[in-house]
């Protein structure tokens, strides 16, 4: 006689691979998931509390009833169990936790896959199956790009304040199968590649941006469903378009429903608040010593790679992370066993993601927010390198900002502030953000950081662009700086659409465009975005004069661009600007025209070369610089 064998939805080997930080798969068994026991459909609730003395399960199927239904402490590394034949998708539930000291503790779930509506705080049952993915040709030639060589254009975007309803709905949001429609008309227009969402994981407060987060395994339930986010996903992979999510395993929130303390005692954090928590931020850090913390976050991105078939994450505050010492006064932090400021098994886990993502999927991008000079942060798997694909060039950033803010009298003295970043160009593998960071806290918009009139200031923006689209590294621009948004961002708020009635925002708008559709085209603008092999100074010492020029190469040799950018209000007549080759550079853009806002000086359709050495080349020409303008030119 064959005995039936009960299935068991979580199992010794699951616990154990949870307790050593390696199972992947681990979003599959605890939180709430649809199964079926003695042939009786219900939901199968999972939950890590080692600490705790009870653990019950209430929600609107029990009438939040906080006894009906305990939970099965399953083993000694503290996973609870229980299944429940009368909860179905839909129904909302938390964990309700007593603790050893008597304390009591209403719990979302740390691995619910959809959240209640803020104010709310429960969790949702959710179903992720049964979603009609289309989307595999982009997926499976995703894995077969060599992304260095690929050209990566990125919009950030927030969902919440990219437009709203005007007809007067509570927030005003877009769900996202709205927003869908909305961003990839306007992607597809404008000819980015990719789009990186700012908070999507679930957060209680919208002041946070999503940076302080309660649910990192549902999307916000501010736009939708999670099919609501597959459909928006699908629609931008039809369309060509990339999707980057921002993820935060740097801290969480304190909400009394989230990770903190989460059975009474701190698992998720660490105890010590000397490690466990950011006093600057008013979070709690993560505890990368333990191996189920690790698990929890390597498990998550690789969640939303294969559920919601996300391309890449940028990873915020990745120096505090690194940094036991970061934004900490003496005593507030310990040092490592060696004495030093370097958090080593924050690394470890750095190096453990990149390895199991990158590893299983070589086309997914792991992108580091990294604001110091720490090492090797991108580079090969299984070197002395973290491991990430690509890094914020923050240095690129800031020496950008502070040079474009100066009256133009001034920028003479801080001439190399433009150059340095090529000097440690090779040394990672770098994206180029102007990110929303730029645009808030009294930091002023993109157009009002710029000296002189109105019309002076979009001049600059255009040509401060046109260096930036010209230099190596992939490129990243925040919602609203490609058509001049003139407030500081606000969560708040939709960007001010009305702004591209006006010429120069009009202007400046059909300007990036076109620098994103140059982009697009010239395989010289990004197949050797780490190399010298793809750039070239024609002249970066012409401080006198605030005149920056230099060459993109292609490596077939053939299509390379010529920048020469005029950084002060004079025209310049008769300009002497080196050459690599005898060859004639015709005109492809001039910030100057008037069909983008520009002053409408003319520039020459055609550089021929003459044979006179110039600033250490062998050719040379003459050239009209207009105000505040960029040239560049084809050869």
């Amino acid at each position: 006689m064959t005995k039936t064998i009960e299935k068991v939805f979580i199992s010794e080997a699951d616990q154990y691979l949870f307790s050593q930080g390696t199972h992947y798969d681990i979003y599959k068994k605890l939180g709430a998931h649809p199964s079926c026991e003695n042939g009786k459909k219900g939901i199968y609730f999972g939950v890590w509390a080692p600490n705790a003395k009870e653990v019950y399960v209430i929600g609107s199927f029990n009438d939040w009833n906080e006894t009906a239904h305990p939970m099965e402490k399953l083993g000694p590394v503290g996973i609870w169990g229980v299944f429940i034949p009368t909860a179905k998708v839909g129904d909302m539930y938390k964990f309700l936790i007593h603790a050893k000291d008597g304390s009591r503790h209403y719990k979302a779930d740390p691995f619910a896959n959809q959240a209640e509506f803020r104010p709310g705080t429960a969790s949702v049952i959710a179903d992720l199956s049964g979603f009609r993915w289309k989307d595999s040709k982009w997926m499976e030639l995703r894995e077969k790009k060599d992304l260095y060589k690929e050209p990566m254009a990125i919009y950030e975007c927030h969902i919440g304040s990219f437009m709203k309803h005007p007809d007067g709905t509570e927030d005003g949001f877009y769900n996202y199968r709205e927003f869908a429609d909305r961003i990839v008309e306007y992607l597809k227009e404008m000819k980015y590649t990719h789009v990186e969402l700012m908070g999507i994981l679930e957060h209680p407060y919208d002041g946070s941006w999503g940076y302080q987060v309660t649910g990192y395994y549902a999307p916000t339930a501010r736009y939708g469903t999670p099919k609501d986010f597959m459909y928006l996903v699908n629609k931008l992979h039809n369309a060509g378009i990339g999707v980057i999510l921002d993820w935060v395993p740097a801290h969480f929130a304190t909400d009394a429903h989230g990770l903190g303390r989460f059975d009474g005692e701190c698992i998720f954090e660490h105890p010590d608040p000397r490690k466990g928590e950011h006093p600057d931020w008013g979070t709690k850090i993560f505890n990368y010593e333990k191996p189920e913390v690790k698990n929890f976050l390597i498990a998550n991105v690789l969640f939303w790679n294969r559920e919601f078939h996300i391309d890449g994450i940028r990873v915020d505050a990745v120096a505090s992370m690194l940094y036991l010492d970061y934004g900490k006064r003496d005593g507030q932090w310990v040092p490592n066993k060696y004495g030093g400021n370097q958090n080593l098994d924050a690394i470890e886990f750095f190096k453990h993601m990149n390895s199991v993502v990158r590893g299983a999927y070589p086309g997914f991008m792991t992108i580091a927010e990294e604001s110091t000079a720490w090492p090797n942060v991108t580079g090969p798997i299984g070197t002395d390198s973290l491991g990430f694909t690509f890094k914020w060039n923050m240095g690129w950033m800031h020496d950008f900002c502070e040079y474009m803010k100066l009256d133009p009298l001034y920028r003479k003295g801080n001439h190399y502030a433009m150059t340095f970043a090529m000097t440690y160009n090779e040394s990672e593998k770098y994206i180029l953000p102007l990110s929303h960071d730029e645009v808030v806290h009294l930091k002023c918009s993109m157009v009002n950081k710029m000296p002189g009139y109105m019309i002076d200031k979009y001049a600059n923006l255009r040509t401060g662009y046109t260096y930036m689209f010209g230099h190596c590294g992939k490129k990243l621009l925040f919602m609203g700086q490609d058509f001049g948004q003139e407030r500081e961002w606000s969560e708040a708020r939709e960007l001010d659409w009305f702004l591209l009635g006006e010429k120069n925002n009009r202007g400046l708008h059909d300007y990036v465009k076109e620098l994103l559709t140059i982009y697009r085209k010239y395989p010289a603008m990004y197949e050797n975005d780490d190399s010298w092999l793809g750039f070239e100074w024609m002249n970066a010492d012409d401080a006198d004069n605030s005149v920056y020029s230099f060459v993109r190469k292609s490596s077939t040799g053939r299509n390379n661009l010529l920048f020469i950018l005029n950084m002060t209000p004079i025209r310049r007549e008769g300009y002497r600007v080196a050459l690599p080759k005898k060859k004639k550079y015709r005109l492809l853009l001039n910030s100057d025209e008037d069909r983008f806002g520009g002053f409408g000086n003319e520039a020459q359709a055609e550089l021929v070369a003459e044979k006179e050495p110039f600033h250490y080349h062998k050719f040379s020409a003459t050239v009209d610089l207009p105000p505040y303008g960029a040239l560049v030119y084809l050869y």
